[in-house]
């Protein structure tokens, strides 16, 4: 109970969007949100999702009643780099690709419990905030790639790359060990926590998006069958 309640106070001031267009899922959920200690603003259309005030983080469902949810996730991205956590009844693969590759942070299946609803939340901010020790890395560097760990910001040859919190955090991985071939497994362990296989898919989709984003898919480099690395040069 302890635990619980200092985890509560830490949550305390993070502001949650919650995109939900049914009462009898939004209520219980924005109820049990504010438990947990989060601050919640519910909204039941896309259109009111994409006018309110930026919060730390979206729950976003794709089944509105105005605007589809891809439609928003994608118009949200474009604008901001708030973390989105897509939270949907469709649970079909397509899906939840459709959902990553337009700037989704992570994918929740309906029915979810909240307790593993608020770890997803919490592991997603804490990818998406810097680091406010001082010790370790602060920052790596791949010939014009510069990745501020502190900050949570990468760049190009002085331009700024519009990275998902995941994206750079796969990026971060790879350049700690440039020209090393990083396991699938490694990744899915470190970026996503998780050791279930069958997200693999996600590794490729978030890697599609990396690439364009640096505008060169040399700069990784697939190793078929062992993983993925980052070229040296």
């Amino acid at each position: 109970m302890q635990r619980a309640r200092r985890r509560a106070c830490h949550d305390a001031g993070v502001k949650i969007l919650v995109v939900e267009d049914e009462d009898a899922i939004a209520e219980p959920l924005a109820e049990g949100l504010r438990r947990e200690g989060f601050e919640v603003e519910r909204v039941a259309t896309g259109a009111d999702a994409l006018a309110a005030e930026e919060p730390d983080l979206v729950l976003l469902d794709l089944r509105l009643p105005d605007v589809d949810g891809i439609t928003v996730c994608r118009e949200l991205r474009a604008r901001s780099s708030v973390p989105i956590i897509v939270v949907t009844a469709k649970g079909e693969e397509v899906d939840r690709v459709v959902g990553l590759e337009v700037g989704a942070d992570d994918y929740v299946v309906k029915p979810f419990g909240l307790r593993e609803l608020v770890a997803r939340i919490r592991a997603v901010l804490r990818r998406a905030q810097p680091q406010a020790d001082g010790g370790g890395e602060e920052s790596l560097d791949v010939g014009g790639l510069h990745i501020d760990l502190r900050a949570h910001r990468a760049t190009l040859d002085d331009a700024e790359l519009q990275l998902t919190a995941k994206e750079f955090d796969l990026l971060a991985l790879l350049a700690r060990d440039p020209g090393a071939v990083i396991s699938r497994e490694r990744i899915l362990a470190e970026v996503w926590n998780t050791t279930w296989y069958g997200s693999a898919k996600t590794i490729d989709v978030h890697v599609a998006s990396i690439r364009k984003k640096l505008g060169d898919p040399g700069w990784i480099e697939t190793v078929r069958g062992i993983g993925l690395r980052l070229r040296s040069e």
